[in-house]
């Protein structure tokens, strides 16, 4: 379905980028939550968030302040003249922010990869025009991101954004969460009218790489940015690595470069003819190699052979990413591409032999 939506203006938000959203993980004492927003207000912020009720992924952690904090959120308002923003899990939780005047809510990630719990939000908003912002799933799952978007849509929502935080990784690396920065990518292209917010804490879990990734989704064009930002951050009941102070988030938006999304120079267009080129030979040149490896598949056939030679199949990965390697290109992407030309391969292959 296609959906319909319309743009979050809220008044005396700019609607240049980024639009920011800040505050802490989680709201933990009242005094915590003024002082955090009292400094993100002097310093230019005007939304803020806090996690209310917070999904842990093993009991015993601190889960959240509860409908208390919702209260600390409102008196926020009445003091700054901010707009507050929570995370909703359950109907409950819907009624409850309703009812307390919170302005935007989230939909968090583990929430959003189960259909059933996104419905229950879905039914419990119906007929309430606020701003609901969707994060990614835990799992690098674009369509289920986009059901997410299509359930709280079809509840008549029409503000809607949708949150870039990460997916979740077995094998731990520099990210908290791998940002597979080409997921988003693809929903912006699918669905260009929605805005997309890069949820940099999320995705480093490290309060040294949220620079970097602020401008890496500035650089690609995204709308806004949700940000984690703690009065004390060492002190925090949750997440303390990844919140910063006011202050330096104050300092890291400064040093934003914020690119132009369009330029239609002269040159541009030239270098893009040259991609095109580029990628008409690419296309020529795999519909060469798929003809020979009709061929291979036809003598495999013929000599009763399998269609998957595992060495020769390692040999080409091993001598592909070393190539990329002194190109300048990154291994692990050389090795994806030739991942999927082999994949293909072996399809026409397997045609061939089963014919």
């Amino acid at each position: 379905m296609e959906l319909e939506l319309q743009p979050i203006e809220l008044e005396g938000v700019s609607k240049e980028r980024p639009v920011v959203i800040a505050g802490p993980c989680s709201a933990e004492t009242e005094e915590q939550v003024m002082s955090t927003a009292t400094q993100l207000a002097n310093k230019g912020v005007k939304i803020f968030r806090a996690g209310i009720w917070k999904p842990r992924t093993k009991p015993g952690g601190f889960e959240g302040i509860g409908v208390e904090g919702l209260a600390w959120l409102k008196n926020v308002k009445k003091e700054t003249g901010m707009y507050v923003a929570t995370e909703v899990a359950t109907a409950k939780h819907v009624y409850e922010c309703l009812k307390a005047g919170i302005d935007i809510l989230w939909i968090g990630a583990r929430t959003s990869a189960n259909p059933f719990a996104v419905q229950e939000i879905a039914d419990a908003l119906k007929g309430v025009d606020i701003p609901v912002l969707v994060k990614n799933p835990v799992n690098p799952d674009l369509e289920l991101w986009i059901g997410a978007l299509e359930r709280i849509n079809a509840a008549g929502l029409k503000r809607l954004a949708a949150i870039h935080r990460g997916f979740s990784s077995y094998d731990k690396k520099i990210y908290r969460n791998l940002p597979q920065w080409h997921i988003p990518i693809e929903l912006r292209r699918r669905i260009p009218a929605l805005p997309i917010l890069c949820d940099p804490s999320h995705i480093g879990g490290k309060r040294e790489l949220i620079a970097p990734l602020c401008q890496q989704a500035m650089d690609l064009g995204f709308d806004g940015l949700i940000v984690e930002s703690h009065c004390n951050p060492d002190s925090a009941w949750s997440d303390a690595s990844q919140q910063v102070t006011p202050d330096v988030l104050d300092y890291i938006l400064n040093l934003l470069v914020i690119r132009k999304e369009h330029q239609t120079t002269e040159s541009l267009h030239e270098l893009r003819q040259q991609i095109d080129e580029c990628d008409n030979n690419l296309m020529e040149i795999l519909a060469k190699r798929m003809r020979v490896c009709r061929e291979i598949g036809t003598f495999k056939k013929e000599h009763n052979m399998t269609v998957l030679q595992t060495g020769r199949y390692n040999e080409i990965l091993d001598k592909r990413g070393a190539q990329g390697s002194l190109c300048g290109m990154d291994p692990e992407f050389v090795k994806t591409v030739f991942e999927a030309i082999h994949e293909e391969s072996v399809r026409q292959q397997l045609e061939i032999i089963n014919k």
